[in-house]
């Protein structure tokens, strides 16, 4: 998986702007998507001045879209400040 490589893969090229954080097409998580690619060389400054960039995704479906890393979905596996180990 490409997901880190600095330059941009030729599957990127076809992207559109998914407006939710899951595939435009068929709604699939990005979890299911076959492809990654994390624009990392290009960050944009948010409002509240933290960075944001774009994610690339290939979807089981074949659509290739992008969202804002600041638009993905919480994590459920991230643990909560008050749990415990």
């Amino acid at each position: 998986m490409d997901a880190f490589n600095p330059n941009p893969p030729k599957w990127t090229e076809q992207a559109v702007h998914a407006l939710q954080f899951c595939c435009p097409t068929c709604g699939a998580s990005a979890y299911k998507a076959q492809r990654v690619w994390i624009n990392r060389r290009a960050p944009v400054m948010s409002e509240d001045y933290q960075q944001k960039w774009q994610e690339f995704y290939q979807c089981e479906c074949n659509t290739v879209w992008w969202a804002w890393s600041s638009d993905r979905p919480p994590s459920a596996f991230k643990r909560r400040d008050n749990e415990e180990f």
